[in-house]
């Protein structure tokens, strides 16, 4: 199978998922964290909404460098901005995906700030490592929703949520 095929697939699948966790992240709720080291519900979810476009990144470019190009968060203040913000992205990732070709799969990406380089990935093991952030954090922003008694969809099969045990 195609890697990007592949990708392409699992993407798809995730996004399922993670659209159905971004849809229950209360607005009123934006600013709770569970710990003063953690990100706020608003900065988790929005980090989430926008992981797809570091697919783009990977297929379009060579690097990242946060000294030229720093990091400006969207505004959002409503769930439906995080929606939004989630399906753009998603579109944005999957079309340059899609248009992609294998051979630049096997390019080196690098993670920089300045002559700091904070990692180095093929394009093809920077895509799988956007693909785990994605599952990692969409995990991570579960337990900060059960912290708020707030009902948990399943995402591999049903969650204690969604059946009686």
């Amino acid at each position: 199978m195609e890697m990007i095929k592949m990708f392409l697939e699992e993407l798809a699948q995730e996004a399922q998922t993670t659209r159905k966790m971004l849809a229950i992240v209360p607005s009123e709720k934006f600013d709770w964290q569970p710990h003063p080291k953690s990100m706020t519900v608003k900065v988790l979810a929005s980090h989430i909404a926008e992981l797809p476009t570091w697919i783009t990144l990977a297929v379009t470019t060579d690097e990242l460098d946060f000294a030229s190009a720093p990091y400006s968060p969207k505004e959002l203040k409503t769930n439906a901005d995080l929606m939004k913000l989630f399906e753009e992205s998603l579109q944005d990732g999957t079309s340059h995906l899609s248009a992609a070709k294998e051979e630049i799969l096997s390019e080196p990406w690098i993670l920089r700030n300045g002559e700091q380089i904070y990692s180095t990935f093929t394009k093809a093991s920077l895509i799988r490592h956007v693909l785990s952030q994605i599952i990692h954090h969409r995990a991570q922003l579960g337990v900060f929703l059960r912290l708020l008694d707030i009902p948990i969809p399943g995402s591999y099969g049903p969650s204690a949520d969604d059946t009686s045990f």
